[in-house]
């Protein structure tokens, strides 16, 4: 402390700079002091106390974002306060009480080493008090008094408190703490010498405040006259209703505001444009806390955030299309030669309303992954649409505004989600809809995939045409015969067979084991599978069309193998092979089926088609002694059973020339019997049920190398039947060499892998005679079928049947 050449008290006190805090005088407050130089000037005043108790000047910073404070980034006016206690934290900051004493303004500033200080003029209070100021501070004790009736956060302490004052100076700086002041506002009352002023901007403050605590009260008021008990949602928005009309719906005009700059902003059709604006107008006539108003809003909103003419204006790459196709998915040649068509030809015109394309495959075969990729390779955002358990035709179309909590379809969601006009949209399970008393979901499917009419779709929320015909739509099936005709029509369908067992192989080793090494922080140096052991997993550990399950089985040993290295180290390798498998995945859970060892009688090999793939089915026949009943066991479903009894006519209607007594039908049961859980069902096991009939009743074997497949009718004709691909696989695996199939499928055969047709001989028949010829084995079968000519069918190498003069025409 010092005097200047004006004889004007200076002082120096160390500084101490505050965020976001403004210590008036006569207030206590703790302070927790963590940067270095703030710590430092709390030592250094605590060094200079001398019989004094330490001071500090305390002063707030204009902005709280910086941690090392030059002069510009301070006020000039601040409080200085004495340290009344410091206490060290165990995380190193200090803490300090701290209480002001008087004003005080930076004159100059210093900067020693580790610390900041200033040389501030100090501003005591007047001692003089008039009669004006004696009125003043009357009245702000008497409105103090009144606020803290209305305010019940103020304890009756401090009314105490503050009529014990006498000091115009000390009153003033007392009733800033209760009041809700801001940070600049503090400021400003600091830096207000003149007592006077100060009251008078305490005691206008005071009277806001107590405006607003009657407005408050009378709002409580309203509001609980209205309200029920246990109905606090209801109160909240009746309180929300009475604010809105206290403070003349300012934030409702700015909402108002907002819709028209974003409507402004949007690029709309001509018709949504003129809409929008008649809506919004009706919207700014209404009262915006009624629920018309919401629906309204609503509304709007959706039309600001729908795409209407934004698009992504890329142009297919087709060698680029055909490289992320490859390197996204194994084989499906065809699958992916009619998605570059299709791409091409979007290439060439400028608006493509060509058909809709639908995947059509058994589960796990990549009907969902290959969207993602069509998307990426035509530069599409990709939005999909799962349709499965929809039975709601609103799902599509939308709710009509009129009923509550309408929301448009999931189409027009779709929509929103991709940002653009041009997304590729994947209708997912398409087949998986219902239909009930709401209506048939793919009845409005009907229009939405229609090129001809999806220009204009008319979704009931909107309640305005909307442009669907720039969207690339692809949907995916597992089941043909579950979508409607009439929706078939609209859609080209591109069937996905499930993969053979090299395919699956190959995608393992392509894709599902890098996949699995990445997600579990291993390496090829840590595992290997051979192709013995995957093909091993793939007919022993899983039974499926696609690969989901095999990948499942990849990742068990993927994780049993991260256990091992993290258990004995990096350097562990582990080589699985169709020997040690089954020690990692456990016993083999299903049997693919194989040849029998030796021809036997009523036992023929028929091939299946489900949903993972072909297989080899046992039909079992039993001639016993009887009535002519026939018994069907195994899980049959109604076609099968159709299927044997039309088996069973054919066999009597060819009884002389199968050397079988006429009436044997009067004398023999015969039980047909598929055993295990089949669950078999349609008319392919036909031929192989007379096969098997024909076996029984003469005592013929059937030859063990031999399968077959086709539907029979009652005069002996061989129709077509399907899955002919899954079916020669499964023969070919389980080691069947002869495959008996209908004429009518030999088409069918470019599907088949090269090495099944090369290890399998393909046997193509139109009449279940040579069928019979073909399956039934010994002396008795080419006594049947080989040494009268007369009495049967001469067959011909290309499978069709040629007759002698004068033979009825029992067959074809």
């Amino acid at each position: 402390m010092y005097r200047d050449k004006k004889g004007e008290t200076r002082h120096i006190y160390p500084l101490l700079p505050l965020r976001g805090v403004v210590v008036f005088p006569h207030h206590p407050v703790s302070l927790i002091v963590g940067r270095s130089r703030s710590v430092a000037a709390v030592r250094t005043a605590e060094s200079n106390k001398g019989d004094d108790k330490p001071m500090l000047f305390l002063v707030a910073q204009r902005n709280s974002d910086k941690d090392e404070p030059s002069p510009d980034d301070l006020f000039e006016f601040g409080t200085l306060a004495v340290v009344d206690q410091t206490l060290r934290l165990p995380d190193g900051n200090t803490k300090v009480l701290v209480e002001g004493r008087t004003r005080a303004r930076v004159v100059r500033w210093l900067r020693v080493d580790d610390y900041d200080a200033v040389e501030v003029e100090l501003f005591e209070p007047a001692e003089e008090v008039d009669a004006e100021l004696s009125a003043l501070v009357r009245t702000v004790k008497a409105t103090f008094e009144r606020y803290q009736k209305l305010n019940r956060a103020i304890p009756p302490e401090m009314l105490l408190q503050v009529n014990a004052l006498e000091a115009p100076d000390r009153l003033a700086d007392t009733l800033v703490a209760p009041l809700q002041f801001k940070v600049q506002e503090r400021q400003e009352l600091l830096e207000l010498v003149d007592v006077r002023a100060r009251l008078e901007r305490i005691y206008r403050a005071l009277l806001t405040e107590i405006e607003f605590l009657q407005v408050e009260r009378k709002l409580k008021s309203r509001v609980k006259k209205d309200r029920e008990s246990n109905q606090r949602e209801y109160w909240l928005n009746e309180q929300m209703k009475a604010i809105q009309k206290e403070l003349g719906e300012k934030e409702g005009k700015s909402e108002l505001e907002d819709l028209a700059r974003a409507l402004a902003a949007k690029d709309l059709p001509p018709e949504v444009q003129a809409r929008a604006e008649r809506e919004l107008r009706k919207l700014s006539q209404m009262n915006l806390m009624s629920a018309e108003a919401t629906v309204v809003r609503n509304y709007l909103d959706w039309i600001v955030d729908l795409p209407w003419v934004e698009t992504t204006s890329t142009v297919p790459d087709l060698a680029e299309a055909a490289r992320i196709l490859n390197e996204d998915h194994y084989g499906l040649r065809r699958v992916k030669e009619r998605i570059l068509e299709h791409l091409a030809v979007d290439s060439l015109v400028d608006k493509m309303r060509g058909p809709i394309l639908c995947l059509v495959g058994p589960p796990g075969v990549g009907k969902t992954s290959l969207a993602r990729s069509i998307a990426r390779a035509t530069g599409r955002p990709f939005v999909r649409m799962a349709l499965g358990g929809v039975r709601d035709e609103a799902e599509i179309r939308g709710h009509r505004r009129t009923y509550i909590g309408a929301m448009p379809g999931k189409l027009i969601h779709s929509m929103k989600r991709a940002s653009t006009v041009d997304p590729l949209l994947l209708l997912d399970e398409v087949d998986k809809m219902s239909n009930d008393f709401r209506g048939d979901p793919a009845a409005a499917l009907l229009e939405v995939l229609d090129p001809e009419q999806n220009s204009a779709f008319a979704d009931h929320y909107l309640d305005l045409d909307y442009d669907l015909s720039n969207v690339f739509f692809l949907c995916t099936a597992n089941n043909l015969q579950n979508i409607p005709a009439p929706l078939q029509d609209r859609l080209e369908i591109i069937h996905l067979s499930g993969y053979t067992e090299h395919e699956k192989v190959a995608i393992a080793q392509r894709y599902l084991i890098p996949k699995q090494l990445e997600l579990t922080g291993i390496t090829n140096a840590h595992l290997e599978i051979t192709g013995g052991a995957l093909l091993h997993i793939v007919q022993k550990h899983t039974r499926e069309s696609g690969v989901r399950d095999l990948e499942r089985k990849v990742a068990k040993i993927a994780r049993k193998v991260a256990r091992r290295v993290v258990r004995l180290g990096k350097d562990t390798r582990v080589r699985i092979t169709s020997r040690n498998v089954e020690k990692v995945l456990g016993p083999s859970r299903f049997d693919f089926g194989g040849r029998e060892e030796e021809d036997a009688v009523g036992l023929v090999k028929g091939l299946g088609w489900t949903a993972w793939g072909g297989d080899l089915l046992d039909i079992e026949v039993a001639a016993v002694p009887g009535k002519g009943k026939l018994i069907l066991t195994g899980q049959l479903g109604d076609v099968l059973k159709e299927s044997a009894t039309a088996a069973f006519t054919y066999m009597r209607s060819r009884a002389e020339a199968l050397h079988v007594e006429p009436d044997f039908n009067e004398r023999y049961d015969f039980h047909i019997h598929y055993p295990g859980p089949s669950g078999v069902e349609g008319p392919s096991a036909g031929i192989g049920m007379a096969t098997a009939m024909v076996s029984a009743i003469t005592g013929i074997p059937v030859r063990s190398d031999t399968a077959m497949t086709g539907e029979i009718t009652l005069r002996g004709r061989v129709l077509p039947i399907g899955g002919l691909k899954e079916k020669l696989l499964a023969a070919h695996r389980g080691g069947i060499t002869r495959v008996v199939i209908p004429q009518a499928n030999t088409k069918d055969l470019e599907d088949v892998p090269q090495h099944v047709k090369d290890d399998v001989e393909i046997i193509a028949v139109t009449h279940m005679d040579r069928v019979l010829k073909e399956a039934l084995s010994g002396a008795a079968a080419a006594e049947i079928f080989g040494a009268h000519p007369g009495n049967r069918p001469i067959e011909l190498d290309s499978g069709r049947t040629e007759r002698t003069p004068g033979e009825p025409t029992h067959g074809d």
